[in-house]
C-alpha cells in the first residue's frame, strides 16, 4: 500500500472521529439546553404562583383592614426572627433557629422509631399472609385515630411531655410506611421467587438480593409520607407540650397577639416540610426502576 493512500486513510479517519465528536458534543449542548429550559420553566410557574398567593394573601389583608398582616409586614417580622434566629433568654423565650432545631429532633425521633418498627412489621405482613391476617386488623382500628388522642396515652405511660410528643410523632408516622412496605414485598413477582428457590437463596440472601431490592421503592415511598405526616404532627403536638419547638411558637405567638410570627412560622414550617418531601423524593427517584 502507497504511502498516499495510507495518509488519505488516516485523514479519513480523523475526518470520522471529528464528525463522530461534534455530534457527540452538539448532543450533549441539545441535553443540556433542554433540562436547562425545563428548569427555567419549573423557576418560571413556581414565581408566577408565589405572585398569584401573594396577591391574594394582600386582597385578604385588605379585606379584613389589615387585622390580617399583608405580606411586606410579615416579611419584615420574619427577617427580624432570622437576623438572630439562635438567642436564648430563658425557657419561653427562644430564637427560632432553636424551636425549629427541637421540633426537628422531636420528628426525626418519632419517625426513626416508627420506622424501626414498621419496615420489618411491613415485610412480614407482606411475606407472610398469617402475618397479614394478625396484624391488618389492628392497622385499621388505630390509623384512623386523631394523633391528639394519643397524648394523654403518652403522657400517662412516660410522664413527660417531650417524650409524649415523640410518643404521638411515632404511632402516626408508622402507618403510611409499614402500609407501602407491605404492598412492596406482597408485589413481588413469582418468577423472582421461583429463581430464589431454583438456586436455594437462603433467607438472608433472598431478604438482599430480592425482596429489600424490589420493594425498596414502596419503602422509600411510605418514608417520605410519614416524614409528612409526622412533620405536619409536630406542631399540634407542641401546642399541646409547650415548653420549645415550632408549634409552641405558633402558641405563644399566638397568645402575644402577634400574628406576624404566627405567619412567619407557617411560612418556615412549610418550607422545612418542602425540603423534607424533596429530600425523599430524591432518594425514591434513585432507587426507583426505570423502564
Amino acid at each position: 500500500m502507497s504511502t498516499d493512500t495510507l495518509e488519505k486513510e488516516s485523514k479519513t479517519k480523523e475526518a470520522v472521529k471529528e464528525v463522530v465528536n461534534n455530534s457527540e458534543s452538539s448532543g450533549k449542548t441539545k441535553i443540556f439546553l433542554s433540562k436547562l429550559l425545563a428548569v427555567g420553566k419549573s423557576i418560571l410557574f413556581a414565581c408566577i404562583g408565589l405572585l398569584l398567593f401573594g396577591g391574594f394573601w394582600s386582597f385578604m389583608s385588605s379585606y379584613t383592614e389589615n387585622q390580617l398582616p399583608g405580606p411586606e409586614a410579615t416579611l419584615t417580622v420574619l427577617g427580624e426572627m432570622l437576623a438572630d434566629p439562635f438567642y436564648d433568654y430563658g425557657p419561653n423565650d427562644k430564637g427560632i433557629g432553636l424551636q425549629l432545631f427541637s421540633s426537628i429532633t422531636t420528628v426525626l425521633s418519632g419517625f426513626l422509631l416508627g420506622s424501626l418498627i414498621a419496615i420489618p412489621v411491613g415485610i412480614l405482613m407482606g411475606a407472610s399472609k398469617i402475618g397479614k391476617q394478625i396484624f391488618y386488623p389492628i392497622i385499621q382500628l388505630l390509623k384512623p385515630v386523631s394523633p391528639l388522642a394519643w397524648f394523654p396515652i403518652g403522657l400517662v405511660v412516660f410522664e413527660d411531655t417531650g417524650m409524649a410528643t415523640i410518643f404521638i410523632v411515632f404511632i402516626t408516622s408508622l402507618w403510611s410506611t409499614l402500609i407501602n412496605t407491605a404492598f412492596g414485598v406482597s408485589s413481588i413477582p413469582q418468577d423472582h421467587k421461583n429463581v430464589a428457590k431454583a438456586f436455594g437463596f437462603s433467607t438472608w440472601r433472598y431478604l438482599r438480593k430480592i425482596l429489600i431490592p424490589y420493594s425498596l421503592p414502596h419503602i422509600i415511598t411510605g418514608l417520605r409520607l410519614s416524614i409528612g405526616v409526622a412533620w405536619l404532627v409536630i406542631v399540634a403536638g407542641e401546642m399541646l407540650s409547650g415548653g420549645a419547638g415550632i408549634g409552641f411558637f405558633v402558641w405563644d405567638s399566638w397568645n402575644a397577639l402577634s400574628l406576624e410570627k404566627v405567619i412567619s412560622a407557617i411560612i418556615i414550617i412549610g418550607i422545612v416540610g418542602l425540603l423534607f418531601d424533596k429530600l425523599f423524593t430524591l432518594i425514591e427517584n434513585k432507587v426507583s426502576y426505570k423502564a
